[in-house]
């Protein structure tokens, strides 16, 4: 839009510039070709009298008395005597005569004396024409260079003061697009603009409202379940005990559910939701934490780490709980002792790739995809969690599973 709008001005002056420039120059090489015609016609009148009156030697005198550019000559009555510059005239003519050629313009002027006929030529030569001229012509050259280049800065900087409100209004909506929801326009630059900066902002200002209320929301729902989950955990006590530990372990399952959805809903509105973290360093403090559970365990945790930084898309709450969520699930549903693997490693194009594998006996695929879905293989609810924070930074997630066990990778897309 700034280069348009320059442009536009450019070309809009450049046509004043034009309709104003050319005819003056047309103008000044007429008023300099009539000025020095006029000076040849001055000294031509000068000499009529002379000529007319005077002997020869006097009109000699007169010639030499002439300066100037112009070339002057008088053709005597005997038709051969040239008194000053020699000219081209051979005899007189009936009336004056005004010759334009190569060298210049020609007045002819015929003279009548009481002895026969004489002539005056004056020649004004070419470069008397054009004096002045090409020096004037610079000058007008130069003021219009000088305008177009002032009307070229004078629109730039209206552009720039119309443009630059417009680009922070989409550096706002880009940051809002990425979950920055601190994003704010600054309102400035025609009124037209401020409407829609003032907008923009009324706008993130509803987002943020309307994520508090959804997340205030989802943790009532949830403190909501308590209750009858409390009555199941009463009832299950007065069931079989086959039944009563069954029943139990779908409660608490479900109570651990109802926790993380709390826990999500409580946790404070994130300063941006597209804000990035260091993938390596996340992901090396959450083994380091589970490593201790391991040891205990008789689990080898296997680490493989990257030698530098790799920032990702992803806060570094939310990889940190998908990180626990996923080796959470590998503690709880493989035996005792079955080997786990995490490994941090760069993603084509930028980004990170978090893998985490056991050595449990797997899963099919598809049911490992169910949301929530738990059971005796390596994973459950952790999936779902693993998921959703993978496609919040523009990557996915990548399940395998055969019976020499399961293998959960993160794609993780870089900051943008």
């Amino acid at each position: 839009m700034r280069g348009r709008i320059t442009l536009l001005v450019a070309a809009t002056t450049s046509v004043v510039l034009l309709a104003f420039l050319l005819p003056a120059a047309s103008l000044v090489a007429r008023v300099a070709e009539a000025r020095a015609l006029d000076a040849g016609q001055a000294q031509l009148q000068f000499l009529l009298p002379s000529v007319g009156l005077e002997d020869r030697d006097r009109v000699a005198a007169d010639l030499a008395g002439l300066t100037g550019a112009t070339r002057l000559g008088v053709l005597w009555t005997d038709g051969t005597t040239w008194l000053g510059e020699p000219g081209s005239t051979t005899s007189p003519p009936a009336s004056p005569v005004v010759d334009e050629s190569a060298a210049g313009t020609r007045l002819v002027q015929p003279v009548d004396r009481p002895d026969g006929t004489a002539v005056i030529e004056v020649l004004v030569p070419s470069e008397q024409l054009r004096a002045g001229v090409a020096r004037t012509w610079a000058v007008l050259t130069g003021l219009g260079i000088a305008l177009l280049g002032l009307a070229l800065v004078v629109a730039d900087r209206l552009a720039r003061s119309l443009t630059r409100p417009v680009t922070d209004l989409a550096s706002t909506a880009h940051r809002l697009g990425g979950g920055d929801l601190t994003a704010r326009a600054t309102v400035a630059g025609p009124p037209e603009v401020r409407e829609v900066g003032e907008a923009v902002n009324r706008l993130a200002d509803r987002i943020g409202e309307l994520l508090l209320a959804e997340r205030e929301a989802a943790a009532d729902l949830a403190h909501r379940l308590r209750t009858p989950l409390t009555a199941l955990r009463l009832d299950a006590e007065g069931l079989p005990a086959a039944e009563r530990a069954r029943i139990r372990d779908d409660v608490d399952a479900l109570g651990r559910t109802v926790d993380a959805v709390i826990a999500e809903a409580r946790r404070p509105l994130r300063e941006g939701l597209g804000t990035g973290c260091d993938a390596s360093t996340v992901v090396t403090d959450r083994v380091a934490f589970w490593s201790v559970l391991a040891e205990d365990e008789g689990r080898a945790l296997r680490f493989t780490g990257s030698s530098g930084a790799l920032p990702v898309r992803v806060p570094a709450d939310d990889l940190a709980a998908a990180v626990d969520a996923l080796l959470g699930n590998v503690f709880q549903h493989t035996p005792e002792g079955t080997p786990v693997g995490v490994e941090v490693r760069v993603r084509e194009g930028g980004g990170a790739l978090v893998t985490v594998a056991d050595g449990g006996p797997g899963l099919d695929a598809a049911e490992l995809l169910a949301r929530g879905r738990s059971g005796g293989g390596s994973t459950g609810l952790g999936l779902d969690i693993a998921r959703r924070t993978a496609e919040a930074s523009g990557g996915r997630l990548h399940v395998s599973s055969s019976p020499a066990g399961t293998r959960v990778t993160l794609d993780l897309a870089p900051p943008s």
